[in-house]
């Protein structure tokens, strides 16, 4: 079982869960706001390198996502700070640091600065739609792609067709796939989404790396909020900020920002968006 990240982040290592027994209740603390019921079926992984920060040590609590119950579990976890990665999810428990920060978008609060406008207008000739979380070529295509640009000493760099599938495919939620084209027809970026009872979680985005200054990860979460502003949910779920790694940091850049902290969202406090 792989335990991605669900944010776009490459991953070098593959965490291995074991049984966590009663010491989850202490990992979540008291405000998660999960019953009992839930607790006992998370697990602990084995602590490995962690990806963002080096020299530090990353575990991870995980649950399997099951039954048809799955959907409305998986809306209280997300509340709770955790994240999808096939037909599971998970929450950094590492004993010796918190630095990864679950944060959102608050859809209504959500208002354009230069440069939030000024990535509209660079892909102002694009359009996107939510489809059904269905694999195609062209998807993998791209998604290789992007893997080789982008994270090319990363697993998610070998995948293959089949694994690329399972990512998109292997979901007990309610998932879709926004995808983004240019007039001509052409796919150049594609975000695996899940809905929620409160909004949309972006579970993992990719693009065309050859329009890399035309900052598509930015729009694609643009298109989001204006998505969720169209459906009525309050929020987009950005999954972990992390100020020590550039790949998360970007994060803090969007306006409207919100962070969990002690079991609260609460508005962002780690940066100011630009």
């Amino acid at each position: 079982m792989q335990i991605g990240s669900g944010d776009g982040e490459s991953r070098s290592r593959r965490s291995r869960p074991q049984a966590a027994g009663s010491s989850v209740r202490d990992r979540l603390g008291p405000s998660a706001g999960l019953s009992l019921g839930a607790l006992q079926q998370f697990f602990a992984t084995a602590p490995v390198p962690c990806p963002y920060i080096p020299g530090r040590a990353e575990r991870k609590l995980v649950v399997e996502l099951a039954g048809r119950g799955a959907p409305i579990f998986y809306d209280e976890l997300s509340r709770a700070g955790f994240r999808r990665s096939h037909r599971f999810a998970y929450r950094p428990a590492c004993r010796l640091c918190s630095a990864c920060v679950p944060v959102r978008i608050a859809v209504e609060s959500f208002a354009d600065t230069r440069s939030t406008r000024r990535v509209r207008n660079l892909n102002r000739e694009f359009s996107g739609r939510l489809v059904p979380p269905r694999a195609s070529l062209a998807q993998f295509r791209l998604f290789a792609a992007y893997q080789h640009s982008r994270h090319r000493d990363s697993d998610m760099a070998l995948m293959s067709y089949a694994d690329f599938r399972s990512m998109v495919e292997d979901t007990t939620v309610r998932t879709a796939i926004a995808d983004f084209r240019s007039p001509d027809g052409s796919l150049v970026a594609v975000s695996l989404i899940d809905r929620l009872d409160d909004g949309l979680s972006a579970v993992y985005s990719f693009y065309d790396p050859t329009r890399e200054r035309q900052s598509l990860g930015t729009w694609s979460i643009l298109w989001l909020v204006e998505e969720s502003r169209r459906l009525g949910l309050p929020y987009v779920y950005l999954g972990y900020w992390i100020a020590e790694s550039p790949k998360m940091a970007y994060k803090a850049r969007f306006p409207a920002l919100e962070q969990l902290v002690d079991g609260d969202w609460v508005p962002f406090a780690g940066a100011e968006p630009a």
